[in-house]
C-alpha cells in the first residue's frame, strides 16, 4: 500500500518536494492532503493534486488518513508543527534547520524516540556522493586523526530574500547562519562525526534585520580527539560557493564544487575525485525518496534528529557568543536543554 503523504507548507520548496517525489518511478507514495496559510499556495496545490487542502494544518492532521508528513515552513514554526505530527504517531520529514532552540531540538529527539516515529531532518548533504566520500575518507582513517577544520559558505542570499519571512527574525529565528549556513554546520559535524564543545563568534547584519556574515571559531569533540574549527558564512556573496578543508595526522583533504582531493602527507600525487549530485531539484527528490524508503523500513533514517540537535546547539551557541562577546559552552547548553524536559 502506498505511503499516504501530507504536506505542511506548500511554497516553492514544499511543492518541489511533492512534485519531484510524485513523478519519481520508485516512490510508492500518494499525496493525500496539503496545508498552507497562503491562499495562492493552496489554490496551486488544489489545481495539480486531486486532494484536499487546508489553511489549518491541525485540521488536516485530524481529518485525513495520513502516514507521513513533510514540514517546509518558516523556521520558528517547525517545533509546534513537528510536535503535532509526532503526537499523532506520524513520521516526519522536517526541513532544516530542525528548530531554532536547543531545548526544543532535544525535546523532538525524545518525542520521536519515545513515540517510535521516524523524524528525518532535511540535510540532503547526507545523501550527496561528495560529502559521503568526505565522511568515508575521514572515518576510514585515510588522513589519520582529524585535528583541524576550515570551512566556508558564501551565497548571494540577501538579494533573493529581502521582503520574505527569511529576513523576519520572528519567523526565521536568524539569518544566513541558521538558513543556508545550517547546511555547512551539518556537513562539518557529520563528516567528522563530531559535536561542538565550545564556540566564539562574531556576526554582521550589514544593516539588515538578521545576520548576513558570521565568523566562528569552535572546538569540536571528534572520535579521535579535539578538532579546532574555523567557519565563515556570508549571505552577501556572488553565486554559491562552499568548501571544506580537513587536516589529519596523516594528511588532509579539500572538498568543494570541483570535487574531493585527498593528500596522504607523503608528498605523492593527490587523489582527486569528482561527483555528479544532480540539480538541486534532483537532490531534493532524492531526500524525500530516502525518507519514504525509511518510512517503509527499506533503509535506515539518513538524517536522524540527533544531527539536527547538534546543529541547533552550535547555531544557538554561536548567536549567544556573538551577542555576549564571550565563548559559549555548547555541551553545557545541550545538558541544560535535556534537563529542561526532564529526559
Amino acid at each position: 500500500m502506498p505511503t499516504r503523504l501530507a504536506a505542511i507548507g506548500l511554497g516553492h520548496l514544499g511543492r518541489m518536494q511533492l512534485d519531484g517525489v510524485s513523478a519519481h518511478p520508485d516512490a510508492d507514495v500518494t499525496v493525500v492532503a496539503g496545508s498552507d496559510v497562503a491562499a495562492e499556495a493552496r489554490e496551486s496545490f488544489a489545481a495539480e493534486y486531486d486532494a484536499p487542502v487546508y489553511a489549518d494544518y491541525e485540521a488536516m492532521l485530524d481529518s485525513e488518513d495520513v502516514d507521513a508528513v513533510t514540514v517546509v515552513t518558516p523556521h520558528t514554526l517547525h517545533y509546534e508543527q513537528a510536535v503535532a505530527c509526532l503526537d499523532r504517531g506520524l513520521d516526519v520529514l522536517l526541513e532544516k534547520p530542525m528548530v531554532t532552540e536547543t531545548a526544543r531540538a532535544a525535546d523532538l529527539v525524545n518525542r520521536a524516540r519515545e513515540g517510535d516515529s521516524l523524524l528525518q531532518i532535511g540535510y540532503q548533504r547526507h545523501l550527496h556522493p561528495g560529502y559521503r566520500a568526505v565522511r568515508e575518507t575521514v572515518l576510514g582513517g585515510e588522513i589519520g586523526d582529524v585535528h583541524m577544520a576550515v570551512c566556508s559558505l558564501a551565497q548571494d542570499w540577501i538579494s533573493g530574500t529581502e521582503g520574505t519571512w527569511r529576513v523576519d527574525p520572528e519567523l526565521s529565528g536568524g539569518g544566513q547562519l541558521s538558513d543556508s549556513g545550517s547546511h555547512l554546520l551539518d556537513a562539518l559535524l557529520w563528516t567528522t562525526d563530531s559535536r561542538a564543545r565550545e564556540v566564539a563568534a562574531v556576526t554582521d547584519d550589514r544593516d539588515h534585520a538578521v545576520d548576513i556574515n558570521t565568523a566562528l571559531s569552535a572546538t569540536l569533540d571528534g572520535p579521535d580527539g579535539p578538532i579546532t574549527a574555523s567557519v565563515g558564512v556570508s549571505g552577501d556573496g556572488t553565486g554559491f560557493e562552499e568548501s571544506l578543508v580537513l587536516w589529519g595526522t596523516d594528511g588532509h583533504l579539500q572538498f568543494d564544487h570541483g570535487g574531493l582531493t585527498v593528500f596522504d602527507g607523503s608528498g605523492g600525487e593527490p587523489d582527486h575525485r569528482e561527483f555528479d549530485a544532480g540539480s538541486y531539484a534532483e537532490q531534493t527528490t532524492k531526500k524525500v525518496v530516502a525518507f519514504l524508503d525509511a518510512v517503509e523500513g527499506e533503509r535506515d533514517n539518513p538524517v536522524p534528529p540527533e544531527f539536527g540537535l547538534r546543529v541547533t546547539a552550535l547555531t544557538e551557541a554561536a548567536y549567544r557568543a556573538s551577542e555576549s562577546g564571550e565563548t559559549v559552552d555548547v555541551t553545557e547548553l545541550v545538558a541544560e536543554a535535556r534537563e529542561e524536559y526532564g529526559r
